[in-house]
C-alpha cells in the first residue's frame, strides 16, 4: 500500500499514460485544423461536453463510491483478523491449563506461531501467491507436512488450530466451555477469510466500465471542438488537463475496487500481518517471563532452605 504523503507525479501519470498520450496528439490535431488550417466547419456548442461531463461525473461518483466500499470492508475484515487473533492467543494462554513446563509452553509457543502462519498465507493466498513460503518458516515440519497437501493454506492452518483444541480437551487440559469459546474464535477468523475471498471472486461488472469508458471518450472527442471558439489553440491544454482529471478519477476506481490483487493500492495486508505477529509474541514472551518466575519461586527454597533473597 502506498504509504508516502508526497506521491511522484510521474507515478501518477503513469497510470494513465496511453490515454495522456491520445488526448494530447488529439487535441493538437484540432486545435492546428482550427487554428492555422482555418477549417471551422464542425463546431460543437459548449453545452454539449458539458452536459455529457455532467453525466460522466454522476457515474465516476457511483463507481468510486462502490469501489471504496469494496477497499474499506476488507480493510474492516482485516481489523476483525487483527482482534480475533488476539483474542485466539490470549484464550489459549489462560484457557490452558498446564503446569508451566516444556509441554505446556511448547503447546502455547505453536498455537501462537500457527496463528502468525495463518495470517502471512492468508495475504499471500488472497494475492495469488504461494501460500506455503511464508508458512514454512512459523509451522513444525510435522504441520507444514500436512498443510503441503493442501492447496488453500489458510483452511489447513485453521484445521490444525481446531486438531489441537480437541487434542487439549481430550487430554483433559482445556473443558468443553473453553473448547467452544476457542472454537468460537477460529469460526470468526474463518468467516473473515470467508468474506475476503467473497471480495476477491466477485467482479465489478465489466458491463458498467464499458460504458463509462464510452462515454468518457464521447466526452474527449466533443470538448477540443467546445472550447477552440472561445479560448483558440489554449484549448489544447484545457482539454488535457480536464480529460486528465476525469480518467484518473476512473483510475483510482478500477485500482480501489481490487483490494487484493498486490498493487501499492491494495490494504496493506504484509503490515497488517506483521504487526500481528509482533503483538502476539510480546503476549507469549510475557507468558514465558512469567512461568520463568513461578519456576524460580517454586526453586529457591528447595536450593537455599527456608528463606531467601530476591
Amino acid at each position: 500500500m502506498l504509504l508516502r504523503k508526497d506521491i511522484p507525479i510521474r507515478y501518477i501519470l503513469g497510470k494513465i499514460k496511453f490515454e495522456f498520450v491520445f488526448v494530447s496528439v488529439y487535441a493538437v490535431i484540432i486545435g492546428f485544423i482550427h487554428n492555422y488550417l482555418n477549417i471551422n466547419s464542425i463546431t460543437v456548442p459548449i453545452a454539449v461536453p458539458a452536459i455529457v461531463g455532467t453525466i460522466i461525473s454522476l457515474l465516476l461518483a457511483f463507481r468510486s463510491n462502490q469501489a471504496y466500499d469494496r477497499w474499506w470492508e476488507a480493510r474492516i475484515i482485516w481489523g476483525g483478523i487483527v482482534n480475533d487473533s488476539r483474542t485466539l492467543v490470549r484464550q489459549v494462554l489462560t484457557f490452558y491449563e498446564g503446569d508451566g513446563g516444556e509441554e505446556h509452553r511448547n503447546y502455547v509457543n505453536r498455537f501462537a506461531a500457527r496463528q502468525m502462519a495463518w495470517c502471512y498465507s492468508l495475504g499471500s493466498f488472497l494475492r495469488g501467491q504461494d501460500a506455503h513460503v511464508p508458512a514454512k518458516r512459523f509451522l513444525t515440519d510435522e504441520e507444514f507436512r500436512f498443510v503441503s497437501k493442501h492447496t488453500h493454506v489458510p483452511n489447513a492452518i485453521l484445521m490444525l488450530h481446531g486438531r489441537e483444541i480437541r487434542a487439549a480437551m481430550n487430554e483433559a487440559k482445556l473443558n468443553r466451555y473453553q473448547q467452544i469459546e476457542i472454537d468460537n474464535t477460529i469460526t470468526r477468523l474463518c468467516d473473515d477469510m470467508g468474506k475476503c475471498e467473497r471480495i476477491k471472486n466477485t467482479i465489478f461488472p465489466t458491463t458498467y466500465s464499458l460504458y463509462i469508458h464510452f462515454v468518457l471518450y464521447l466526452f474527449v472527442l466533443l470538448l477540443p471542438f467546445g472550447l477552440t471558439e472561445y479560448f483558440g489553440f489554449i484549448q489544447v491544454p484545457l482539454v488535457i488537463t480536464i480529460s486528465s482529471a476525469f480518467f484518473l478519477i476512473e483510475k483510482m476506481a478500477i485500482h480501489l475496487q481490487d483490494p487484493f490483487e498486490n498493487k501499492p493500492t491494495d490494504t496493506p495486508l504484509t503490515t497488517i500481518a506483521r504487526n500481528i505477529e509482533i503483538n502476539l509474541r510480546h503476549m507469549v514472551s510475557e507468558f514465558n517471563q512469567e512461568v520463568d518466575m513461578k519456576k524460580i519461586d517454586i526453586e529457591l527454597p528447595k536450593m537455599q532452605g527456608s528463606y531467601y533473597v530476591l
